[in-house]
């Protein structure tokens, strides 16, 4: 071979090596999973976020596929907690409860219990997410360890340190692949959030970007408020309900879900002093409050938060003229109603009055239809030797042109059946 045909030889380039096909289908999964994270609100996001600011064990129940193991990673990654993994369904209650270990003299040292591998992680790095997961597939036997993990933060002879949080994940009965109902005494340690999707969550989060989990901002010159407001609310509710201090649920299912007990209003007035200080919105308090006592007792416990609040009618009724009612409409005439119903516990004149020169104001500075009921109830509280107000000239259109719609009303209600 001539020197010259060795040089061409030699200055031809090597053909690269073709990469791996894995190697290939390795960079395309990185691009897939190369996402990112926008501040968007999300009232559950939210709710889950301030129940684990709360150090309370949370429970999200969603049917499969729904995202509740995508919400957790991501909640893990946005608040720099290494997240740990526990599918419920395929442990031994002993992995829970710990195994025993025998020493050289169990008759004087006793047998200890040895906490499983993840537990001991948890403890060396002393903060991370454990999320239970499939818990609605775990058997009785397996809930019954989880009690003292899941309240006690105990496995085996090793404590969970005060940095670790607890979150579970479970699918309905119906569609947990052999399900089984949640015991009642597990149930009511957890506080209960329903996971659905949301379509513009899933659409832009399929795009690349998903809602960002972030710790709430508590405001510090709230606290002492916030934690005053969530004892008068429970407490006044407990005092005027005693019922609802327990209420086991007769239905099995039900049971398996949030319900009242001392140990869940106590949790639910934790989570009201968060929200609250917090400044989350009634939605997300909601959603809290009705995941932990349930909805019948939640909804009373939100209408009386609504209302722990209104101006006193005594106060009201004191100087009219100034007074300051509430702008949403149930509010207002709850407010309303609560006069009325002082002056017929102590009726007199110049109360009776007032009161009359409030439904005045309440027609000016709002719907005129609020006045119609108090007003009715008002004027059959009249004695006979009151005079009565001139105000009360400035109610008698108002009064009279909800009357007019409410018959209009009524006949429109009548007429549509006939009409058809």
């Amino acid at each position: 071979m001539s020197t010259h045909a060795r040089s061409r030889a030699t200055d031809t380039p090597a053909t690269p090596p073709h990469p791996a096909p894995l190697d290939v289908a390795g960079a395309l999964l990185a691009l897939l999973r190369d996402t990112s994270t926008e501040p968007r609100p999300d009232i559950q996001l939210e709710a889950l976020t301030l129940a684990v600011a709360a150090d309370l064990p949370v429970l999200l129940w969603g049917e499969p596929g729904i995202g509740k193991t995508a919400a957790l990673t991501q909640l893990a990654a946005s608040l720099d907690l290494p997240l740990t993994t526990v599918i419920a369904s395929v442990h031994e209650p002993s992995d829970f409860s710990g195994l025993p270990v025998v020493g050289d003299d169990p008759a004087e040292q006793g047998v200890p219990m040895a906490p499983p591998d993840w537990a001991v992680r948890l403890v060396r790095a002393g903060r991370g997410l454990l999320f239970l997961d499939e818990l609605s597939t775990a058997p009785p036997a397996v809930q019954a360890a989880l009690l003292r993990l899941v309240l006690e933060r105990r496995v085996g002879a090793l404590r969970l340190p005060p940095g670790v949080r607890i979150v579970a994940a479970a699918n309905p009965r119906a569609s947990a692949a052999d399900g089984w109902e949640l015991s009642p005494p597990l149930a009511n340690r957890f506080v209960h959030l329903q996971w659905t999707h949301d379509h513009e969550v899933v659409v832009r989060g399929l795009g690349g970007t998903w809602p960002r989990a972030t710790l709430p901002r508590l405001d510090p010159e709230r606290l002492p408020g916030a934690v005053d407001l969530a004892r008068r609310a429970v407490c006044g509710l407990l005092t005027a309900r005693p019922g609802l201090v327990h209420r086991l649920p007769s239905n099995e299912t039900r049971r398996g879900g949030p319900w009242p007990s001392p140990r869940s209003w106590e949790m639910t007035l934790c989570l009201i002093a968060f929200a609250t200080a917090a400044g989350s919105s009634r939605e997300v308090m909601s959603l809290l409050v009705r995941g932990t006592v349930g909805d019948g007792p939640g909804l009373e416990l939100l209408a009386g938060l609504d209302r722990i609040d209104l101006p006193d009618p005594e106060v009201l009724l004191a100087d009219p003229q100034s007074a300051a009612l509430p702008e949403r409409g149930d509010l207002r005439q709850a407010v309303l109603d609560g006069v009325v119903e002082a002056v017929r516990k102590r009726p007199e004149r110049t109360r009776w009055e007032a009161a009359w020169a409030l439904l005045v104001r309440a027609v000016e500075t709002g719907a005129p239809d609020l006045v119609v009921v108090p007003a009715n109830t008002l004027a059959s509280l009249r004695h006979e030797d009151w005079d009565v107000p001139a105000s009360i000239d400035k109610l008698a259109g108002a009064v009279s042109l909800s009357r007019r719609a409410d018959r209009a009303a009524a006949r429109t209600a009548v007429a549509a059946p006939a009409g058809r």
